[in-house]
C-alpha cells in the first residue's frame, strides 16, 4: 500500500453509447443503447439516459427494449470506438510508462512511474487535467479514481460516474469500505456472496470482522485469505505495462438456430479468418485450435486440436476448424459459435506448413490471371467496373455516405426502404431522408472524427457529454456518493 494515492483508474463514462451520442446530434440528451440489435442480441452499453428506465449492460436487448421501447438502439462500431481508445491510452501514456489497459475504455497509470509528486494535491491536478484534456481532444468525458492501491482506485472511480474525480486518502480505506456491499470487492461473484451471505456477512466491515479463518473456511485458502486483505483495504498489485494475452478469440450469436451442416462450415471458416486477423494484428502465432459450438438448448461444446508448431496461416487454422467440426454433432440446431488460438507465441514455424503455403501461393497465382482476363474481357467489350458489393442489410447507427447529401448514419431500414439521417458531430441535429435500399448513389461510410470538424460549422460545441452537469467534478473519498445514473431526458422518436 502507497502512502500517497499515485495509483490511478481511468473509467470512461458509458463508453459507445456516449461515443454515439458525440457523434450523432440527434441523440444527445436522449436513450441510446448499443450491443446486438437482433432477437438473441446483448446490450454492450447503456446511455445514462436509457439506465434510468433499467437497461444495464449485459441485458438482453429484448428485455432492455421492453424495458426502454423508444431508445435508439445502434449498432457497434467498433471502428471509431478503437481511435477514440487509441487516443485515450496515448493521453495516458503521456503522463507515466506504467500503463495498463483493462480494456478499451479503463485502465490502470502508476503516477509515480511518471514522476509525479507523492503528494494529494498533485495526484489530484493531474487526474483534473487527464479529464479536462480527454474531453477537448474526444469530446467524451471518463470518471477518474485516485488512490494508494489498484483496488481502491477503480472503486473510487466508479463512486466518481459519471465525469467526477474521488481520491481516496491512504488511512482512510477502512472507513471508506465498511458499510459497502461485498461485491464490491473484486473476486467476489454471486456463488461467494450467497455463500458469505449464508454465513451472515453482507458487508465488506462485516467481512473483516469474521477474520481470515473463517473466510478460509467458508471459501478455502486462497480465495479466502486474498478477500479478508481486500476487506482490509489491502492491495499489493501492482501496475503492470504489458499485459499477456493467453488466447485470440471471436464468436457470433445467430439470430435463427443453424441447421444446414454447410453453412455451419461456411460461418465457422469465417471466424477462423476473423480470428487469424486478430492474431496478426497482435503480431503473435498460436499451437491450440479451439471451437465452441452452443446448441440449440444451451449446451456448450469445445473441441481442440494442438499443431505441430504456432502459425497464423488462416489455411492451416481453416483445416483444423474443419477436422474438429467433423467431431460435432449440430444437427439438434446451434445458436452460437467460436473460434479461439491458444498456446500463443511471438514465431510461426514456416517449415511446418510450407506445403500449404506452397498450394496456398499458386491458388493466388491462379486467382491473379483469372481476374486479368475478366478485367481484358471487360474492357474489350466496354463494360463498366462492376459496383463494389454492398451489405446485406443497412444496420442501425452504421455510417453511409450519400452522392447528394453527404455524410449520415443508418437510423433503420425495412421492407426494401432504408431511413437515413444527415448529420456531423460538429453540426445541429439534421434532416432524415428514406431510399431504396439499392440505391446506388447511397454508399457505406467510415466514423467522422467526434472533434476537430469545420470551425465555421454551425452546433454544438466540441466536448460532448451525456452527464449531467449538475455532478461536482472531484470529491474526496468522505464526500463520495453512490454512482449516479444521470438525468431522464427526453426520448427519441424511433
Amino acid at each position: 500500500m502507497r502512502r500517497a494515492p499515485t495509483i490511478l483508474h481511468l473509467d470512461m463514462d458509458a463508453f459507445y453509447a456516449a461515443a454515439e451520442q458525440a457523434a450523432k446530434p440527434s441523440l444527445r440528451g436522449k436513450p441510446v443503447v448499443v450491443g446486438g440489435i437482433g432477437p438473441r442480441g446483448v446490450v454492450s452499453t447503456a446511455s445514462y439516459e436509457a439506465r434510468v428506465f433499467g437497461v444495464r449492460s449485459a441485458m438482453p436487448t429484448a428485455q432492455a427494449r421492453r424495458l426502454c421501447p423508444n431508445a435508439a438502439y445502434l449498432t457497434p462500431r467498433f471502428t471509431l470506438y478503437r481511435q477514440v481508445s487509441d487516443r485515450v491510452m496515448e493521453l495516458l501514456h503521456e503522463l507515466s510508462p506504467l500503463v495498463e489497459p483493462l480494456s478499451l475504455d479503463e485502465a490502470f497509470v502508476d503516477l509515480e512511474a511518471g514522476g509525479v509528486a507523492a503528494d494529494t494535491r498533485s495526484a489530484r491536478a493531474v487526474g483534473e487535467r487527464l479529464r479536462r484534456d480527454i474531453r477537448e481532444q474526444t469530446g467524451l468525458t471518463g470518471s477518474v479514481g485516485l488512490a494508494g492501491a489498484k483496488m481502491l482506485a477503480k472503486i473510487a472511480s466508479e463512486q466518481a460516474k459519471p465525469d467526477g474525480l474521488v481520491v481516496i486518502e491512504p488511512g482512510t480505506e477502512r472507513e471508506m469500505l465498511g458499510p459497502m456491499t461485498v461485491r464490491t470487492l473484486p473476486g467476489v461473484g454471486p456463488a461467494t456472496a450467497e455463500a458469505l451471505r449464508r454465513a451472515g456477512i453482507h458487508t465488506v466491515a462485516e467481512t473483516a470482522e469474521a477474520g481470515e479463518a473463517e473466510l478460509v473456511r467458508l471459501l478455502g485458502r486462497a480465495h479466502g485469505a486474498g478477500l479478508y486483505a481486500m476487506a482490509l483495504g489491502r492491495d499489493e498489485r501492482p501496475v503492470v505495462a504489458e499485459r499477456d494475452a493467453k488466447s485470440i478469440s471471436v464468436e457470433d450469436t445467430f439470430d435463427v438456430d443453424l441447421t444446414d451442416r454447410t453453412r455451419v462450415r461456411a460461418e465457422l471458416t469465417r471466424l477462423a479468418d476473423r480470428c487469424v486477423q486478430r492474431l496478426r494484428a497482435a503480431g503473435r502465432s498460436g499451437r491450440t485450435v479451439v471451437i465452441k459450438v452452443r446448441n440449440y438448448d444451451f449446451s456448450t461444446l469445445t473441441r481442440s486440436e494442438t499443431l505441430r508448431g504456432p502459425t497464423d496461416d488462416p489455411g492451416v487454422v481453416r483445416e483444423a476448424v474443419a477436422r474438429l467440426l467433423d467431431l460435432v454433432d449440430t444437427t439438434g440446431g446451434v445458436r452460437l459459435l467460436g473460434v479461439g488460438v491458444t498456446g500463443l507465441a511471438d514465431f510461426t514455424q514456416e517449415d511446418l506448413f510450407a506445403q500449404l503455403a506452397t498450394e496456398k501461393a499458386a491458388q493466388e497465382e491462379a486467382e491473379r490471371e483469372r481476374r486479368a482476363v475478366d478485367e481484358a474481357v471487360r474492357e474489350a467489350a466496354g463494360e463498366p467496373e462492376p459496383e463494389p458489393e454492398r451489405p446485406r442489410r443497412w444496420l442501425p447507427g452504421l455510417d453511409v455516405n450519400h452522392d447528394e447529401y453527404g455524410a449520415g448514419w443508418v437510423q433503420g431500414s425495412g421492407v426494401g426502404r432504408v431511413t437515413v439521417r444527415f448529420e456531423q458531430p460538429w453540426s445541429a441535429p439534421g434532416r432524415v431522408r428514406t431510399f431504396p435500399v439499392g440505391d446506388p448513389a447511397l454508399r457505406p461510410g467510415e466514423p467522422l472524427p467526434l472533434v476537430g470538424g469545420p470551425p465555421d460549422a454551425p452546433g454544438a460545441p466540441a466536448a460532448q457529454s451525456s452527464a449531467p452537469a449538475t455532478r461536482p467534478n472531484s470529491v474526496s473519498a468522505g464526500a463520495a456518493s453512490e454512482p449516479g445514473t444521470g438525468s431522464g431526458a427526453g426520448m427519441s422518436s424511433r
